[in-house]
């Protein structure tokens, strides 16, 4: 049996397009959400400041995680 495919690609190749394009996409996108929310609840600087933190915590490991990919390679 022939390799499985996902819209022509095989799974290896979704799965970078994805994690290289996708993933930062819906990054941006929870950054304008936590952005958008701290703008419509008028919490100011610091409070928008703790919303970004809090809130932010899970997408900054994967930041991390892909500098020091990048500098361990590198």
């Amino acid at each position: 049996m022939g390799e499985d495919l996902i819209l022509g690609l095989t799974f290896e190749e979704w799965e970078e397009w994805a994690l290289r394009i996708l993933i930062p996409a819906f990054i941006l996108y929870m950054i304008f959400i936590i952005g958008n929310l701290a703008w419509k609840s008028k919490a100011g600087k610091y409070g928008t400041l703790w919303l970004f933190v809090a809130l932010g915590v899970g997408f900054i490991g994967f930041i991390a995680k892909g500098i020091i990919e990048w500098f361990m390679t590198h």
